[in-house]
């Protein structure tokens, strides 16, 4: 009779210490980091995203990123612009909002020209991940 009790408290001491509150804590970097006005991870991401455009405006408080017209030297004929708004302190998928212009040169002239459906996603895409890299990385140990 003894035997069987002193197995049934033996099993529920590993038990005891989650009745009080008193869980193992890990610590995690936070999704909403806001010293800036806006989510730091976003901010990076894009800043890190767009690195090889010059930049045309930055305002960390409104989350908008803007940049000049950009040519890429394998098509000087084309150029374009990106506008990036972050619309929450949150890490999340509908926090960042991504606006891309494209000109392209006709006899000397820049003139609007439309831009594939997809680009504006997929850059969004590469900002997000880039910002949960920047956070995991953040991540303690």
């Amino acid at each position: 009779m003894l035997r069987p009790l002193a197995l049934i408290l033996l099993a529920s001491l590993p038990l005891a210490a989650c009745g009080k509150g008193d869980r193992p804590r890990g610590e995690l970097a936070s999704a909403r980091v806001t010293t800036i006005g806006v989510n730091s991870y976003l901010w990076r991401a894009t800043l890190d995203t767009l690195s090889f455009m010059p930049l045309l405006q930055t305002d960390s408080n409104g989350g908008v990123i803007v940049t000049d017209w950009y040519a890429n030297p394998a098509a000087p004929a084309e150029r374009v612009k990106v506008t990036v708004s972050i619309l929450d302190q949150d890490l999340r998928a509908d926090a960042v909002r991504v606006a891309v212009q494209r000109q392209i040169n006709r006899d000397g002239q820049w003139v609007d020209a439309p831009v594939r459906a997809a680009t504006a996603q997929k850059l969004e895409d590469v900002i997000l991940t880039r910002a949960r890299d920047l956070r995991r990385a953040a991540l303690p140990g």
